[in-house]
C-alpha cells in the first residue's frame, strides 16, 4: 500500500471514528427515546451495538486494514510520575469546580429544573432507576468505560491524527470531537439550555480531552488521562445522585 492510499484509507477511518460516537449518541438518546415510563429495549440495543461497534473499530482497523497488532507506547518512569501527579490534580480540581459550581450556585435552579425528571426518565428506559442499579451503573461508567473512552479517544483517534498532521491540530481535533457526543446528552438532560449551558459545558470537556491528550503524548500511556477521567466521571455520579435522591433534600 503506498503512503498516499494508507493515509487515504487513515482518514476515513478516522472521519468514521470522529463522528459515529455521535450519531450513536443521537440515535439512542434522541431518535429511539420515547415518552414512555419503562425500559426501552430498541434504546438499550442501540447503546450496546453502538458501544460494541466503536470500541471494536480501532482493533478491525489495525487488523484488517493496516495488518498490525495494537501495540501501545511503553512509559518511562521519567515521564510518567509526573504525568500521575498532572491527571490527579486536574482530575481533582475538576471535581472540586465541578461540585462547588452545583452545590453553591447551579442547585435548584431553573436552569436544572428539568433535568431530574429527563435523568429519571433515561435511566428508566435504560432499566437502572433504582439507587442500587445506578450505583452499578456509575461503577461501571467510572472504571471501565472511561478507561474505554481514553483508549478510543485519545489512544486511536488523537494517535492516528497524529500520523497525518501535527500534535496541536491533532490535540484540537480529537478533542472537539470527543466533544460532540456528550453535547448530545447536555442537549437531552438541559432542555432549553443550549447556548446557557449544554454548549459551555461540552466546550469545557473539549477542553477536558485536551489536557488528557497532552498528558497521555507526554507520558507515552493511557493511566494519567484515566485517572483524572475517572475521577471527573465520578464527579459527575455525585452530582447525578443528588438530582435524583437529593442529599439532606431540596430547599
Amino acid at each position: 500500500m503506498s503512503k498516499i492510499t494508507e493515509n487515504r484509507t487513515r482518514l476515513f477511518a478516522l472521519l468514521f471514528a470522529m463522528t459515529f460516537p455521535t450519531l450513536a449518541a443521537w440515535s439512542y438518546f434522541l431518535a429511539l427515546a420515547g415518552s414512555q415510563d419503562k425500559p426501552n429495549i430498541g434504546q438499550q440495543s442501540a447503546y450496546v451495538a453502538g458501544k460494541i461497534v466503536q470500541f471494536a473499530f480501532p482493533l478491525l482497523f489495525l487488523a484488517v486494514v493496516e495488518r498490525q497488532v495494537p501495540s501501545f507506547r511503553s512509559a518511562s518512569q521519567k515521564t510518567l510520575t509526573p504525568s500521575l501527579h498532572y491527571g490527579l490534580a486536574f482530575g481533582l480540581l475538576v471535581v472540586m469546580l465541578m461540585l462547588g459550581t452545583y452545590f453553591g450556585v447551579l442547585r435548584n435552579t431553573e436552569m436544572l429544573r428539568q433535568t431530574p425528571a429527563q435523568l429519571q426518565q433515561k435511566l428508566r428506559e435504560f432499566n437502572m432507576a433504582t439507587p442500587i442499579r445506578y450505583g452499578v451503573l456509575a461503577g461501571f461508567i467510572v472504571t471501565v468505560h472511561s478507561l474505554l473512552e481514553e483508549y478510543y479517544w485519545r489512544w486511536f483517534v488523537f494517535g492516528q491524527l497524529c500520523q497525518l498532521t501535527t500534535q496541536v491540530p491533532a490535540l484540537a481535533l480529537s478533542s472537539l470531537a470527543f466533544m460532540a457526543h456528550h453535547m448530545v446528552v447536555l442537549y437531552v438532560y438541559l432542555p432549553g439550555n443550549f447556548w446557557t449551558a449544554a454548549l459551555p459545558f461540552s466546550l469545557a470537556i473539549a477542553i477536558g480531552g485536551a489536557v488528557w491528550a497532552w498528558l497521555y503524548e507526554r507520558s507515552g500511556s493511557l493511566v494519567p488521562s484515566w485517572l483524572s477521567h475517572l475521577l471527573i466521571d465520578a464527579g459527575i455520579f455525585v452530582i447525578g445522585w443528588d438530582l435524583l435522591w437529593p442529599l439532606g433534600g431540596r430547599d
